[in-house]
């Protein structure tokens, strides 16, 4: 029973440590807020987020594999899966965005010009459709725990 609970324990820490960091980039990366020193920080804001996620994936593998339920009990739920699904979503999302913050970087370095308000703003959509799709991700694991 201590390992579950601290399992689930892990698996949250990761999970609110995920939504710093997503809010984090949502709340930068706005155009009239972008600096040289915002385009500095957002790849590390970045980097975090990423880890983030990376934690959110073992600790919940650890509590498919070595909680009290087990792999086989998780492995044909639904809802698992789609969960699943939206996470890995999140991922591709993020893909462009962590370029671009890398690209801004390194060409404000060279040459201290921003990037244009359009890029910024599309940039964006992609890092509040990752915001957007996350909460889901909890709702369906309430639902799953409700007996759908």
């Amino acid at each position: 029973m201590t390992l579950e609970a601290l399992l689930a324990s892990f698996h949250l820490l990761a999970i609110l440590t995920l939504v710093v960091f997503l809010s984090s980039e949502a709340a930068l990366c706005r155009p009239e807020w972008l600096n040289a020193a915002v385009v500095e920080r957002l790849p590390r804001v970045d980097l975090f987020y990423g880890l983030a996620v990376a934690l959110v994936l073992i600790t919940g593998l650890a509590r498919v594999f070595l909680g009290i339920k087990g792999a086989a009990w998780y492995g044909p739920q639904p809802l698992l899966h789609l969960k699943l699904g939206l996470f890995a979503a999140m991922g591709l999302l993020s893909i462009s965005p962590s370029l671009a913050f890398r690209r801004w970087r390194r060409e404000c370095r060279a040459t201290g010009v921003l990037p244009d308000a359009a890029e910024v703003r599309r940039v964006r959509r992609l890092v509040m459709w990752q915001a957007h799709l996350f909460p889901i991700i909890p709702v369906l694991a309430v639902f799953w725990a409700r007996g759908w």
